[in-house]
């Protein structure tokens, strides 16, 4: 199907209320800086139930983002530099479109390459400067009244668990719910940063990831039996209850690991691989950290695997929970203590040696958890949560684990070089546990 989208508007939505003046210049926390893209985008897709009409819903949106945007006032400001935020109050960038097509064709085979036309800023996304906006927003209506909403958030100021905490805040205004959480604006508090010393250590480990390709982007599909499955076979003497993202991770990179092999036994040569997981910290914490926190509170784990042994699902499992478990209480104190510095600069050393050695490298992100199929603004749950396509000759492989509707499953965005990827699709092992590219109108327990 070629889908068109037509620009309707362009507006900048501002706060209720003007910020005051002693809170106008917000500064991000140190760890804003580990993480080098521009923005995480993310669709949320919203089928036309019930009588509210498209002008209703659209006004319900805009009042209530209105709203939210008084206690996100960062949001709506502008970039000052790369350490902090001009709270103007100049608004979001705010775009309404119209599509061609009613939403249940687009669901019914989407095409990835398609879903960035739904997004307020199109990829390849450029680095943020000073006066560059840090929220877009786009309404996409469809013909039936269907709507997908857009977002483009500066991964500067929020991670996955900020972005929720928006999400269910600007939900809730528009549902006229009591039961909004408040966003905490403290995380330069817990990480204060005075220079950009880890954006330079962090984009020297980044860089050696990222490679030349033809890299595409498709969608593993894990259902609960399946889940359920590969629970059962990594289930060890050293792992008794392996999480769902333990086992999908290690499983995606076991068969990635098989590829790599299989693409590189023509020149005999086997690659080491590391998988690099990204770490929410603030429930590791002790006391835990506030969850409403807006701010890129994480960390990175890594597990190694080496060409000499060859391990098993259980083994891969294994390496990924002793991995991110080191990123406990006493590492995060560690983290905010003076030796903090050092820390976490031979951390990101290690795994970028590591891959500057020849590594494979697979990074991986969850959105497991974070409520994206609750969020309602009063026209219903969203039927489909999504990420978008990386068709380009130079990235990293990346991949993005996301709940399906049903919540017991796990719907996986994999981006990898063309070649390998290919070599992954047809591993009948792979096949036996996912789906490859449902539509998602038939995704079930």
């Amino acid at each position: 199907m070629n889908i068109k989208v037509k620009l309707i508007s362009t507006e900048m939505i501002q706060p209720s209320s003007p910020t005051p003046n002693h809170l106008k210049n917000f500064n991000l926390c140190l760890l804003d800086q580990l993480i080098p893209a521009p923005y995480a985008p993310i669709l949320l897709f919203y089928p036309n139930l019930g009588d509210i009409k498209v002008h209703e819903k659209s006004a319900l949106l805009k009042k209530s983002l209105v709203d939210t945007l008084y206690r996100f006032y960062p949001l709506a400001g502008r970039f000052k530099d790369e350490l902090s935020i001009d709270c103007n109050d100049q608004g979001v960038n705010y775009v309404t479109t119209n599509v061609n097509c009613h939403l249940i064709e687009f669901l019914n085979e989407p095409n990835l390459e398609s879903i960035s036309q739904f997004l307020p800023c199109q990829p390849p996304f450029k680095v943020l400067a000073a006066g560059d906006y840090v929220t877009n927003i786009q309404i996409n209506v469809f013909k039936c009244g269907g709507i997908a909403i857009g977002l483009c958030i500066a991964h500067k100021i929020l991670d996955g668990v900020g972005l929720s905490t928006f999400l269910k805040y600007w939900a809730g205004l528009a549902c006229s719910s009591n039961d909004v959480q408040y966003p905490n604006l403290m995380a330069n508090y817990f990480f204060p940063a005075e220079d950009l010393w880890l954006r330079d250590t962090s984009m020297t480990m980044w860089s050696s990831m990222f490679k030349k390709g033809n890299f595409v982007t498709r969608r593993f599909v894990f259902n609960a039996s399946a889940i359920n499955n590969l629970k059962t076979m990594s289930t060890s003497s050293h792992i008794k209850h392996p999480t769902k993202v333990e086992v999908v991770s290690s499983f995606i990179w076991k068969c990635s690991i098989a590829a790599s092999k299989q693409k590189n036994c023509s020149n005999k040569r086997h690659s080491n691989s590391i998988l690099t997981h990204i770490v929410n910290l603030r429930k590791r914490a002790a006391p835990s950290l506030p969850e409403n926190i807006l701010g890129n509170l994480l960390w990175l784990s890594s597990a190694k695997n080496t060409a000499k042994h060859e391990m098993e699902l259980p083994d891969l499992v294994n390496q990924v929970r002793k991995s991110i478990s080191r990123i406990d209480d006493r590492y995060i104190k560690r983290m905010r203590s003076d030796e903090g510095f050092n820390l976490m600069r031979k951390s990101l050393k290690e795994i970028g040696e590591f891959c500057s050695k020849g590594a494979d490298h697979y990074g991986f992100t969850s959105w497991c958890k974070f409520g994206f199929y609750d969020i309602d603004f009063g026209f219903g749950k969203p039927i489909w949560i999504s990420s978008i396509s990386s068709r380009c000759l130079f990235f990293m492989n990346l991949i993005i684990l996301m709940e399906t509707k049903c919540v017991d499953g796990i719907e996986a965005w994999v981006t990898l070089d063309e070649e390998e990827m290919n070599m992954i699709v047809g591993n009948q092992e792979l096949l036996v546990f996912a789906s490859i590219d449902p539509s998602p109108l038939t995704i079930f327990p």
